[in-house]
């Protein structure tokens, strides 16, 4: 007689064999699991402390209201000018090779790798009252230091080239031929940038926008060396701590946690729609 044949579900289910964890394993998953703890810690404390008094704060606290509004308003224009400005060059870091190349790159990191009050005085060397431009400004009507104008300024300074890198990356993943192929079919250079590389290049455009924003509204270098008054919020934050203790300060500082979580919730979710 033959011999029965097998069971079919035993003989297509595989043995699973786990492999154990090894050392580095262990010990880098320990690592991995201490410097998630170490960043995570501080702002948890710090939220779950003063989240609560923060919003209670919002309805109580005038001059906190008036900093939230201010930082935001001024973390978008300088978002807007730097975007503006900004993509132009991010298209020829992008596509153009030029002599100098390598030295506009490096000029453009240099206000990444400085300290922010070191940026601030910087500015106020080059767009103070006692400079030959920031004179000109003034007599204009147009003063830098201690004018919402010169937040902006500020901020632009420290955050622009976070958008100019990011941009630059968005648009060098666009491949170049379809703008060879709009040029052929009659589009000028910048009709093409516009017309394909533009859309295509959008997503990544709008997440380095939204990393800029973030990264302006949470200076405090720069500014509180041009623009002491009117106040930002990491200024007020400040102001609070010197003169009231830390305390007093915890539900500012949480507010101010509260509002950078907006856009890396946008971020987050432009990046898994990228996905």
């Amino acid at each position: 007689m033959p011999s029965p044949l097998p069971h079919p579900t035993a003989a297509a289910t595989p043995r699973i064999h786990h492999a154990p964890l090894s050392a580095g394993s262990v010990l880098t998953a320990t690592a991995a699991s201490l410097l998630l703890l170490f960043l995570l810690l501080p702002v948890g404390e710090l939220v779950v402390r003063g989240g609560a008094g923060g919003v209670r704060r919002l309805l109580s606290d005038v001059e906190l209201r008036d900093a939230l509004r201010l930082t935001a308003l001024t973390a978008s224009v300088a978002t807007l000018v730097g975007v503006a400005l900004g993509t132009p060059l991010a298209w020829i870091l992008a596509r153009r090779r030029f002599p100098g190349r390598a030295l506009v790159a490096a000029a453009l990191d240099l206000p990444l790798v400085i300290p922010h009050p070191v940026a601030g005085i910087a500015l106020l060397l080059v767009l103070g009252r006692e400079s030959v431009l920031g004179g000109a400004l003034a007599a204009l009507g147009t003063g830098i230091v201690s004018s919402p104008l010169g937040i902006v300024v500020g901020m632009l300074f420290v955050s622009a080239p976070l958008y100019v890198s990011g941009a630059r990356e968005a648009i060098a993943r666009v491949d170049r031929r379809y703008e060879s192929v709009a040029q052929t079919l009659g589009d000028t250079p910048w009709l093409a940038f516009r017309r394909v590389t533009l859309p295509l290049a959008g997503r990544g455009l709008l997440a380095s926008a939204v990393v800029m924003w973030a990264r302006a509204v949470s200076e405090f270098g720069a500014i509180v060396i041009l623009v002491h008054h009117p106040k930002t919020v990491s200024v007020l934050s400040y102001d609070r701590f010197t003169t009231y203790g830390l305390e007093e300060v915890i539900p500012v500082a949480a507010a101010l946690v509260m509002m950078a979580l907006v856009p890396l919730v946008l971020l987050r979710a432009l990046r898994r729609g990228e996905a």
